[in-house]
């Protein structure tokens, strides 16, 4: 269902490169939390960040990041200072190797990898059977939460979810980080992938399973060489138009049969229009809202500049807790 709600930028952050960059640069303090390491089924390891301990049937927001990012991205530290405000809940799912400490296999993470968030869900459904599970995925985080809910359907164990800023068609935004000022956040992301990847060509326990060699691996400057030449082959796709078709969550949309919440911003400079659903695209459970203006998971709504306001934590919360 597509839906229309009263966001609207201040002047002063209507450009889409501020809505990007300025939550960067006034990020909020990062509340007190506790980690947790859980072992995975392949000998690798993901680290969840908690914000409390839940009581006995206390909901759980659970918060998939973006690329590269962790607990201390401008995003995550809004969201759990919001569930702190509003006496919920909070976990933060890493992806591997995001937490600070190198994940132990040569393969990485991925836009289409849901494994380790099932493992991550299921651990917590597990050990807490009577709390409402709710989850809010930014960015890359957003497309593995859209992929989770369209696999598993019904039988997810999330009760609600919301999806920002995801990038729903990979191979279209892939394309766009290409242009214009978006190299910029092309080429800082890619930094921080090829010093990865960098480090385990360095181990000697993993350099002969990676494709590439270290002067190589700086060569890769684009998303597109990066996924051909390393995502690709470490998580078995065929090439990256096979990663990018199976791994992006548009397709998936159609299948989710738990209530769902998607916002994208028409300004996004990691997006093109490819992102956006048709009518058709969307399960009867997905509510679908397009704004003009927003930016990147940006979507500032007052303040002032060093200090903005933002639309996301209060939009997100109210439509996960709207029923309970």
């Amino acid at each position: 269902m597509m839906i229309n709600t009263n966001f609207s930028p201040p002047w002063w952050a209507s450009n889409r490169h501020v809505q990007t960059i300025l939550p960067v640069l006034t990020k909020v303090k990062k509340p007190q939390l506790t980690r947790e390491r859980l072992e995975l089924d392949d000998g690798d390891f993901i680290d969840l960040d908690w914000l409390t301990t839940p009581q006995i049937k206390q909901a759980i927001v659970v918060i998939v990041h973006g690329l590269e990012g962790n607990s201390s991205s401008h995003y995550v530290r809004r969201m759990l200072a919001a569930c702190q405000a509003q006496h919920l809940c909070a976990v933060v799912h890493h992806h591997r190797g995001c937490s600070g400490e190198p994940n132990r296999l040569a393969r990485s993470y991925h836009s289409g990898d849901t494994h380790d968030l099932h493992a991550t869900l299921c651990l917590l459904k597990q050990r807490y059977p009577d709390s409402p599970l709710f989850a809010i995925g930014y960015s890359l985080g957003g497309n593995v939460l859209v992929k989770y809910l369209g696999e598993q359907q019904q039988t997810s164990v999330l009760e609600r979810a919301v999806v920002v800023s995801a990038p729903l068609q990979l191979a279209a935004c892939a394309e766009r980080l290409e242009t214009g000022f978006s190299t910029v956040y092309q080429s800082h992301l890619i930094k921080q992938l090829q010093d990865k990847m960098c480090e385990k060509a360095s181990n000697s326990l993993l350099q002969s399973q990676l494709p590439l060699s270290k002067a190589a691996i700086r060569q890769l400057n684009t998303f597109h060489a990066f996924d051909d030449k390393i995502t690709a082959p470490l998580h078995h796709f065929n090439d990256v138009n096979d990663y990018y078709q199976k791994s992006s969550g548009l397709a998936y949309l159609r299948q989710i049969k738990k209530s769902t919440l998607v916002i994208h911003a028409k300004d996004d400079p990691f997006m093109t229009d490819a992102v956006i659903p048709t009518e058709q695209q969307l399960s009867s459970y997905v509510e679908y809202e397009l704004h003009d203006k927003g930016g990147h998971v940006g979507f500032i709504d007052g303040g002032v500049p060093w200090r903005p306001h933002y639309y996301i934590e209060k939009r997100a919360l109210s439509f996960l807790t709207a029923h309970r």
